[in-house]
C-alpha cells in the first residue's frame, strides 16, 4: 500500500507539482530505473536492493505514462481517456507475455532437440 500511495504522489508532484508535465516525469523515472538496472548488472551492486528499488520506480513511472496518456490534451495528456488507457496497457502486457511465452516455449524445445 505505501508502495502505491507514494509512487502515485511521487509520479504527480513531479509531473504536476514541479510542473514539468507526465512525459518528462516518465522519463525522469525510467532514467532512474535504468540507473539502478546499471548499477547492478555494470557497478554488480546487490541484486536484492536492485530489485526493490526498480520496483518501487515502476509506480510513479506506471502512474506518469498512465496520465500522460489519459489526461486532455490542455492538461498536457493526449486525451485517450481511463477506458483507452487500460487498453492500450493491457494489450502491451498480453503481447509481452505472449511473447516471453513463445520465446520459453522455443527455447525449452531447442534444449530438447540438441
Amino acid at each position: 500500500m505505501f508502495t502505491f500511495a507514494l509512487g502515485t504522489a511521487a509520479g504527480d508532484l513531479i509531473a504536476e507539482g514541479l510542473n514539468l508535465g507526465y512525459w518528462v516525469s516518465a522519463l525522469i523515472f525510467a532514467t532512474a530505473i535504468a540507473l539502478v538496472a546499471g548499477a547492478h548488472f555494470v557497478a554488480r551492486r546487490g541484486a536484492v536492493f536492485a530489485f526493490w528499488a526498480a520496483y518501487v520506480l515502476t509506480r510513479p513511472l506506471g502512474a506518469s505514462l498512465g496520465d500522460f496518456l489519459s489526461q486532455p490534451r490542455h492538461d498536457g495528456g493526449l486525451g485517450i481517456g481511463t477506458v483507452g488507457t487500460s487498453v492500450v496497457f493491457l494489450t502491451a502486457i498480453l503481447a509481452l507475455v505472449s511473447y516471453l511465452t513463445l520465446q520459453k516455449r522455443t527455447a525449452a524445445t531447442d534444449v530438447a532437440v540438441d
